[in-house]
Protein backbone atom coordinates (compact mmCIF):
# COMPACT_ATOMS: atom_id res chain seq x y z
CA UNK A 1 0.00 0.00 0.00
CA UNK A 2 3.16 2.41 0.53
CA UNK A 3 5.36 4.46 2.86
CA UNK A 4 2.98 6.96 5.10
CA UNK A 5 3.93 10.11 4.16
CA UNK A 6 5.70 12.27 7.08
CA UNK A 7 6.83 15.28 4.99
CA UNK A 8 3.70 18.34 4.89
CA UNK A 9 2.81 19.64 1.16
CA UNK A 10 3.39 23.41 0.51
CA UNK A 11 -0.17 24.70 -0.50
CA UNK A 12 0.52 26.66 -3.69
CA UNK A 13 -2.25 29.37 -3.67
CA UNK A 14 -3.06 29.40 0.13
CA UNK A 15 0.53 29.68 1.84
CA UNK A 16 1.71 27.45 4.39
CA UNK A 17 1.32 23.64 4.39
CA UNK A 18 -1.45 21.49 4.03
CA UNK A 19 -2.40 19.58 7.11
CA UNK A 20 -1.34 16.09 7.39
CA UNK A 21 -4.47 15.38 9.25
CA UNK A 22 -6.52 15.81 5.77
CA UNK A 23 -7.86 12.69 4.30
CA UNK A 24 -7.07 13.08 0.93
CA UNK A 25 -4.61 16.40 -0.22
CA UNK A 26 -4.25 17.45 -3.87
CA UNK A 27 -1.30 19.50 -5.18
CA UNK A 28 -1.34 21.31 -8.12
CA UNK A 29 -3.25 18.61 -10.20
CA UNK A 30 -2.48 18.81 -14.02
CA UNK A 31 -3.84 16.39 -16.67
CA UNK A 32 -3.91 17.06 -20.29
CA UNK A 33 -5.64 15.40 -23.06
CA UNK A 34 -3.66 14.87 -26.69
CA UNK A 35 -5.86 15.43 -29.63
CA UNK A 36 -5.73 16.08 -32.88
CA UNK A 37 -6.92 19.60 -32.51
CA UNK A 38 -4.33 20.07 -29.91
CA UNK A 39 -3.74 20.11 -26.34
CA UNK A 40 -6.66 20.27 -23.41
CA UNK A 41 -5.71 21.64 -20.16
CA UNK A 42 -8.69 19.69 -18.63
CA UNK A 43 -7.24 20.44 -15.02
CA UNK A 44 -4.90 22.97 -14.41
CA UNK A 45 -2.69 22.67 -11.91
CA UNK A 46 -5.49 22.62 -9.12
CA UNK A 47 -5.57 22.07 -5.08
CA UNK A 48 -8.05 21.37 -2.12
CA UNK A 49 -8.05 19.41 0.44
CA UNK A 50 -10.79 16.68 2.27
CA UNK A 51 -10.97 16.03 5.73
CA UNK A 52 -12.82 12.83 6.87
CA UNK A 53 -16.30 12.79 7.06
CA UNK A 54 -16.62 16.14 5.18
CA UNK A 55 -18.87 17.05 2.12
CA UNK A 56 -16.85 18.91 -0.76
CA UNK A 57 -18.56 19.91 -3.94
CA UNK A 58 -16.96 20.60 -7.53
CA UNK A 59 -18.93 22.52 -9.30
CA UNK A 60 -19.15 24.08 -12.90
CA UNK A 61 -20.78 23.71 -16.12
CA UNK A 62 -19.63 20.90 -18.67
CA UNK A 63 -16.08 21.02 -19.81
CA UNK A 64 -14.76 23.17 -16.32
CA UNK A 65 -12.60 20.05 -15.66
CA UNK A 66 -14.69 18.52 -12.69
CA UNK A 67 -15.57 15.03 -13.61
CA UNK A 68 -11.86 14.66 -14.91
CA UNK A 69 -10.19 15.89 -11.78
CA UNK A 70 -11.85 13.80 -10.01
CA UNK A 71 -11.69 10.48 -11.75
CA UNK A 72 -7.74 11.28 -11.39
CA UNK A 73 -7.80 10.86 -7.62
CA UNK A 74 -8.51 6.88 -8.35
CA UNK A 75 -5.80 7.34 -11.97
CA UNK A 76 -9.01 6.20 -14.10
CA UNK A 77 -8.29 8.87 -16.62
CA UNK A 78 -8.49 6.91 -20.48
CA UNK A 79 -4.46 6.91 -21.97
CA UNK A 80 -4.21 7.73 -24.24
CA UNK A 81 -5.20 10.16 -24.98
CA UNK A 82 -5.56 11.66 -21.82
CA UNK A 83 -2.67 12.22 -18.86
CA UNK A 84 -2.14 12.70 -15.89
CA UNK A 85 1.43 14.96 -16.28
CA UNK A 86 1.72 15.86 -12.60
CA UNK A 87 0.99 17.10 -8.90
CA UNK A 88 0.20 15.20 -6.04
CA UNK A 89 -2.75 12.82 -4.80
CA UNK A 90 -1.83 11.92 -1.07
CA UNK A 91 -4.68 9.71 0.52
CA UNK A 92 -4.57 8.67 3.69
CA UNK A 93 -0.93 9.60 4.02
CA UNK A 94 -0.26 7.20 0.43
CA UNK A 95 0.86 8.67 -2.40
CA UNK A 96 -2.15 7.82 -5.03
CA UNK A 97 0.26 8.82 -8.24
CA UNK A 98 2.75 6.47 -7.13
CA UNK A 99 1.05 3.26 -6.53
CA UNK A 100 1.37 0.39 -9.26
CA UNK A 101 -1.34 -0.74 -11.11
CA UNK A 102 -2.15 -3.48 -8.20
CA UNK A 103 -1.78 -1.01 -5.45
CA UNK A 104 -4.36 1.60 -6.76
CA UNK A 105 -7.00 -1.33 -7.38
CA UNK A 106 -6.85 -2.22 -3.68
CA UNK A 107 -7.68 1.57 -3.14
CA UNK A 108 -10.91 1.56 -5.47
CA UNK A 109 -13.65 0.12 -4.36
CA UNK A 110 -12.15 -0.65 -0.64
CA UNK A 111 -10.71 2.66 -0.08
CA UNK A 112 -12.46 5.11 -2.07
CA UNK A 113 -15.85 4.32 -3.39
CA UNK A 114 -17.14 5.80 -6.62
CA UNK A 115 -20.79 6.34 -7.27
CA UNK A 116 -20.95 7.03 -11.39
CA UNK A 117 -23.47 9.63 -13.46
CA UNK A 118 -25.38 6.85 -14.87
CA UNK A 119 -26.32 3.38 -13.38
CA UNK A 120 -27.26 2.12 -15.97
CA UNK A 121 -24.00 2.10 -17.45
CA UNK A 122 -22.33 1.20 -14.59
CA UNK A 123 -23.77 -1.96 -13.67
CA UNK A 124 -23.54 -4.92 -15.81
CA UNK A 125 -27.06 -5.69 -17.00
CA UNK A 126 -26.21 -9.59 -17.30
CA UNK A 127 -25.41 -10.10 -13.42
CA UNK A 128 -28.20 -9.94 -10.91
CA UNK A 129 -27.65 -7.16 -8.65
CA UNK A 130 -27.21 -9.62 -5.52
CA UNK A 131 -24.34 -11.29 -7.49
CA UNK A 132 -22.54 -7.76 -8.04
CA UNK A 133 -22.74 -6.61 -4.39
CA UNK A 134 -21.43 -9.94 -3.41
CA UNK A 135 -18.40 -9.96 -6.00
CA UNK A 136 -17.09 -6.08 -4.62
CA UNK A 137 -16.79 -7.90 -1.15
CA UNK A 138 -15.47 -10.92 -2.25
CA UNK A 139 -12.90 -9.13 -4.23
CA UNK A 140 -12.11 -6.67 -1.93
CA UNK A 141 -12.46 -8.30 1.57
CA UNK A 142 -11.96 -11.34 0.82
CA UNK A 143 -15.52 -12.89 2.56
CA UNK A 144 -17.38 -15.91 1.72
CA UNK A 145 -20.07 -16.27 -0.31
CA UNK A 146 -22.38 -16.55 2.61
CA UNK A 147 -21.22 -13.58 4.71
CA UNK A 148 -21.28 -11.29 1.54
CA UNK A 149 -24.88 -12.00 0.74
CA UNK A 150 -25.84 -11.07 4.72
CA UNK A 151 -23.66 -7.97 3.86
CA UNK A 152 -25.57 -7.24 0.60
CA UNK A 153 -28.93 -7.47 2.18
CA UNK A 154 -27.84 -5.06 5.08
CA UNK A 155 -26.50 -2.92 2.53
CA UNK A 156 -29.55 -2.66 0.40
CA UNK A 157 -31.50 -2.14 3.51
CA UNK A 158 -28.93 1.09 4.57
CA UNK A 159 -30.20 2.47 0.96
CA UNK A 160 -33.72 2.28 1.80
CA UNK A 161 -34.69 -0.37 -0.98
CA UNK A 162 -37.41 -2.78 0.38
CA UNK A 163 -37.49 -6.27 0.23
CA UNK A 164 -33.75 -6.54 -0.24
CA UNK A 165 -33.63 -10.37 -0.31
CA UNK A 166 -35.63 -10.43 -3.20
CA UNK A 167 -34.12 -7.29 -5.10
CA UNK A 168 -30.66 -9.28 -5.19
CA UNK A 169 -31.99 -11.96 -7.39
CA UNK A 170 -33.38 -8.96 -9.80
CA UNK A 171 -31.30 -7.33 -12.72
CA UNK A 172 -30.63 -3.70 -13.26
CA UNK A 173 -33.68 -3.26 -16.11
CA UNK A 174 -35.80 -4.76 -13.38
CA UNK A 175 -35.09 -1.60 -11.21
CA UNK A 176 -36.41 2.28 -11.72
CA UNK A 177 -33.45 4.71 -12.34
CA UNK A 178 -33.76 6.39 -8.46
CA UNK A 179 -33.24 2.32 -7.30
CA UNK A 180 -30.40 1.60 -9.12
CA UNK A 181 -28.33 4.51 -8.32
CA UNK A 182 -29.38 3.82 -4.47
CA UNK A 183 -27.55 0.46 -5.62
CA UNK A 184 -24.50 2.13 -6.88
CA UNK A 185 -24.13 3.44 -3.84
CA UNK A 186 -25.35 0.36 -1.28
CA UNK A 187 -21.46 -0.79 -3.51
CA UNK A 188 -19.71 2.33 -2.47
CA UNK A 189 -20.55 1.43 0.41
CA UNK A 190 -19.69 -2.23 0.85
CA UNK A 191 -16.11 -1.91 1.87
CA UNK A 192 -16.44 0.63 4.54
CA UNK A 193 -14.26 2.85 2.48
CA UNK A 194 -13.05 6.20 3.96
CA UNK A 195 -14.35 8.48 0.90
CA UNK A 196 -16.77 8.08 -1.59
CA UNK A 197 -16.48 9.93 -5.25
CA UNK A 198 -20.52 11.00 -6.34
CA UNK A 199 -19.86 12.19 -10.13
CA UNK A 200 -23.40 13.73 -11.79
CA UNK A 201 -25.16 11.37 -9.52
CA UNK A 202 -28.78 12.74 -9.69
CA UNK A 203 -28.57 13.77 -13.29
CA UNK A 204 -30.27 11.12 -15.12
CA UNK A 205 -33.34 11.68 -12.23
CA UNK A 206 -36.20 13.45 -11.98
CA UNK A 207 -36.30 16.44 -9.41
CA UNK A 208 -38.39 14.51 -6.48
CA UNK A 209 -35.83 11.82 -6.81
CA UNK A 210 -32.76 13.79 -6.81
CA UNK A 211 -33.48 15.32 -3.54
CA UNK A 212 -34.08 12.12 -2.26
CA UNK A 213 -30.79 10.70 -3.45
CA UNK A 214 -28.82 13.58 -2.03
CA UNK A 215 -30.32 12.95 1.22
CA UNK A 216 -29.67 10.03 1.29
CA UNK A 217 -25.89 10.35 0.51
CA UNK A 218 -25.52 12.97 3.21
CA UNK A 219 -27.48 11.53 6.05
CA UNK A 220 -25.36 7.64 4.98
CA UNK A 221 -22.15 9.80 4.89
CA UNK A 222 -22.66 11.79 8.16
CA UNK A 223 -23.97 8.56 10.28
CA UNK A 224 -21.06 6.37 8.66
CA UNK A 225 -18.04 8.90 8.70
CA UNK A 226 -17.43 8.69 5.50
CA UNK A 227 -15.97 12.03 3.26
CA UNK A 228 -17.85 12.67 0.24
CA UNK A 229 -16.59 14.36 -2.56
CA UNK A 230 -19.65 15.32 -4.76
CA UNK A 231 -19.51 16.61 -8.61
CA UNK A 232 -22.05 19.09 -9.44
CA UNK A 233 -23.03 21.83 -12.41
CA UNK A 234 -25.63 22.58 -9.67
CA UNK A 235 -24.68 25.33 -7.79
CA UNK A 236 -28.32 25.41 -5.83
CA UNK A 237 -27.19 21.71 -4.30
CA UNK A 238 -24.40 22.93 -2.72
CA UNK A 239 -25.60 25.16 0.14
CA UNK A 240 -27.70 22.13 1.40
CA UNK A 241 -25.30 19.00 1.14
CA UNK A 242 -21.56 20.62 1.32
CA UNK A 243 -19.20 21.77 3.81
CA UNK A 244 -17.28 23.34 1.22
CA UNK A 245 -17.20 24.35 -2.29
CA UNK A 246 -14.79 24.51 -5.14
CA UNK A 247 -15.74 26.60 -8.51
CA UNK A 248 -14.20 24.96 -11.45
CA UNK A 249 -13.90 26.77 -14.98
CA UNK A 250 -11.88 25.88 -17.56
CA UNK A 251 -9.62 23.58 -15.38
CA UNK A 252 -8.75 25.77 -12.53
CA UNK A 253 -10.63 26.67 -9.44
CA UNK A 254 -11.73 29.94 -9.51
CA UNK A 255 -13.29 30.84 -6.33
CA UNK A 256 -13.47 27.95 -2.92
CA UNK A 257 -14.76 28.20 0.69
CA UNK A 258 -17.28 27.13 2.94
CA UNK A 259 -20.56 26.46 1.10
CA UNK A 260 -22.15 29.31 3.02
CA UNK A 261 -20.12 31.86 1.97
CA UNK A 262 -19.66 30.62 -1.79
CA UNK A 263 -23.84 30.96 -1.42
CA UNK A 264 -24.09 34.18 0.12
CA UNK A 265 -21.30 36.58 -0.86
CA UNK A 266 -19.52 34.92 -4.13
CA UNK A 267 -16.41 36.37 -5.01
CA UNK A 268 -15.97 35.42 -8.66
CA UNK A 269 -18.73 36.38 -11.80
CA UNK A 270 -18.77 32.84 -12.71
CA UNK A 271 -19.78 31.52 -9.42
CA UNK A 272 -22.58 34.80 -9.30
CA UNK A 273 -23.57 33.22 -13.02
CA UNK A 274 -24.24 30.20 -11.64
CA UNK A 275 -25.84 31.34 -8.73
CA UNK A 276 -28.54 33.26 -11.12
CA UNK A 277 -29.15 30.42 -13.30
CA UNK A 278 -30.45 28.07 -11.01
CA UNK A 279 -33.91 28.37 -8.69
CA UNK A 280 -32.85 29.78 -4.97
CA UNK A 281 -34.99 29.14 -1.67
CA UNK A 282 -34.08 32.33 -0.74
CA UNK A 283 -35.33 34.87 -3.66
CA UNK A 284 -38.71 35.60 -4.44
CA UNK A 285 -41.12 33.38 -6.38
CA UNK A 286 -41.38 33.91 -9.72
CA UNK A 287 -37.44 35.72 -9.76
CA UNK A 288 -36.34 35.19 -13.41
CA UNK A 289 -33.49 32.87 -13.66
CA UNK A 290 -30.45 34.86 -15.73
CA UNK A 291 -28.63 32.53 -17.83
CA UNK A 292 -24.93 32.96 -18.53
CA UNK A 293 -24.09 34.09 -21.34
CA UNK A 294 -22.31 32.60 -24.06
CA UNK A 295 -19.98 29.20 -23.94
CA UNK A 296 -17.46 27.67 -22.28
CA UNK A 297 -13.96 28.39 -23.87
CA UNK A 298 -12.24 26.30 -26.77
CA UNK A 299 -9.68 24.62 -24.19
CA UNK A 300 -7.28 24.11 -27.05
CA UNK A 301 -7.48 27.89 -27.80
CA UNK A 302 -6.68 29.19 -24.01
CA UNK A 303 -4.89 33.26 -24.32
CA UNK A 304 -2.98 34.29 -21.52
CA UNK A 305 -5.55 35.80 -19.57
CA UNK A 306 -8.93 35.29 -17.80
CA UNK A 307 -10.44 32.55 -19.37
CA UNK A 308 -13.97 33.79 -18.25
CA UNK A 309 -13.30 37.21 -19.64
CA UNK A 310 -15.83 36.60 -23.20
CA UNK A 311 -18.66 36.23 -20.78
CA UNK A 312 -17.68 38.31 -18.25
CA UNK A 313 -20.00 41.33 -16.99
CA UNK A 314 -16.65 43.06 -14.42
CA UNK A 315 -14.30 42.55 -16.82
CA UNK A 316 -11.65 45.08 -16.87
CA UNK A 317 -8.64 45.43 -19.24
CA UNK A 318 -5.98 43.63 -16.87
CA UNK A 319 -8.17 40.35 -17.88
CA UNK A 320 -7.35 40.22 -21.70
CA UNK A 321 -3.37 40.36 -20.67
CA UNK A 322 -3.00 38.41 -17.01
CA UNK A 323 -4.60 35.63 -15.23
CA UNK A 324 -5.83 36.08 -11.62
CA UNK A 325 -4.01 33.06 -9.17
CA UNK A 326 -6.34 31.99 -6.77
CA UNK A 327 -5.82 34.17 -3.84
CA UNK A 328 -7.56 34.26 0.04
CA UNK A 329 -10.09 36.93 -0.04
CA UNK A 330 -11.62 36.37 3.97
CA UNK A 331 -11.39 33.32 6.48
CA UNK A 332 -11.00 30.23 4.33
CA UNK A 333 -12.55 31.82 1.24
CA UNK A 334 -10.35 31.93 -2.07
CA UNK A 335 -11.30 33.77 -5.58
CA UNK A 336 -9.24 34.14 -8.86
CA UNK A 337 -10.40 37.90 -10.42
CA UNK A 338 -9.06 40.80 -10.30
CA UNK A 339 -12.38 42.89 -9.55
CA UNK A 340 -12.85 40.36 -6.22
CA UNK A 341 -13.47 43.19 -3.81
CA UNK A 342 -15.71 45.46 -6.54
CA UNK A 343 -18.04 42.38 -6.38
CA UNK A 344 -17.93 42.33 -2.34
CA UNK A 345 -19.01 45.52 -2.11
CA UNK A 346 -21.65 44.84 -4.77
CA UNK A 347 -22.93 42.04 -2.65
CA UNK A 348 -23.09 44.04 0.20
CA UNK A 349 -24.91 47.11 -1.28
Amino acid sequence: MGAKTSAAIKDPFLGGDISLASLLEIADLQVQFFTSEGIVRAVDGISYTVDAGETVAIVGESGSGKSVSALSILRLIPDPPGRIMGGKIIFDGQDLLGLDEEGIRKVRGRDIGMVFQEPMTSLNPVLSIGRQLTETLEQHLGTNREDSQTRAVELLGLVGISEPQRRLRQYPHHLSGGMRQRVMIAMSLACNPKLIIADEPTTALDVTIQAQILELMKDLTRRLGVALIIITHNLGVVARYADRVNVMYAGRIVESGVSADIYHRPRHPYTRGLLKSVPRLDQPRGERLIPIVGHPPDMTQLGAGCAFLPRCPYAVDRCQHERPDLELVDDGHSSACWQRDELDKGAAA
